[in-house]
């Protein structure tokens, strides 16, 4: 997949940053829901919570992945 090969080269911080990013609107996309408001693109919902899924996914790999 495109997405994953493109974050495996970043650093933890890097990816941690891009996660709050993410959050940040869906906090936004989600209050338009909440208000009942059609959001100009309600894919980006779903995208959004793919990408943080990815991104932590990623991150505990490298949690676990024993040093050599």
């Amino acid at each position: 997949m495109k997405v994953v090969k493109e974050l495996r080269p970043l650093a933890d911080d890097a990816l941690k940053s891009r996660i709050t990013e993410l959050k940040k609107e869906l906090m936004k996309y989600n209050a338009q829901v909440a208000i009942g408001t059609v959001p100009k693109n309600p894919g980006a919902i779903r995208k959004d919570k793919r990408m943080i899924a990815r991104i932590l996914t990623l991150l505990n790999e490298r949690r676990l992945k024993p040093k050599a």
